[in-house]
């Protein structure tokens, strides 16, 4: 799908966010987020602190003029991380990889890194199509799934 384009995270884009936050198989995949995803006052207290941090990197992942998603770069256990979350009607269609590939070109820092549950499957493919390779395993509780969840960890040299 060639026809995405990144621009930074508006105010009005966090309406949209939050109702991609509300899909429970989306909560499942992405395994740690928010303790209650319907918590709309949370929801929007955690994402005003992104936007007023300027190390972040955040942009909105469109298509033809629709958000469908967004990805962030930032500091996360002494890393650089990136992280992207689709919303679950644009799966399967190559947003995401084309997303990430775009983003890529302009956060320029290696290694990067990148955290899927391990059954995260889809997002595994994007990661690995985007050439991070796993580099480590980790385990953290998880609230989607009300326990703990095991991870990988992906690294882009």
């Amino acid at each position: 799908m060639s026809n995405i384009l990144l621009r930074n995270v508006e105010r009005d884009d966090l309406p949209i966010f939050f109702k991609h936050q509300q899909n429970p198989e989306a909560n499942h995949m992405a395994a740690f987020t928010s303790k209650d995803p319907s918590d709309w006052n949370s929801f929007l207290s955690h994402w005003s602190n992104i936007l007023a941090n300027k190390d972040i990197v955040k942009q909105s992942i469109m298509v033809e003029n629709n958000v469908v998603g967004h990805i962030s770069c930032f500091e996360q256990f002494g890393e650089t991380e990136v992280s992207y979350w689709i919303g679950k009607d644009y799966w399967g269609k190559g947003i995401a990889t084309n997303a990430l590939q775009e983003f890529l070109k302009v956060i320029t820092i290696r290694p990067l890194h990148a955290r899927a549950a391990k059954d995260n499957i889809g997002s595994l493919k994007v990661l690995e199509k985007c050439g991070f390779i796993i580099t480590g395993e980790d385990k953290g509780f998880s609230n989607a799934r009300g326990g703990e969840v095991e991870e990988f960890i992906l690294t882009l040299s």
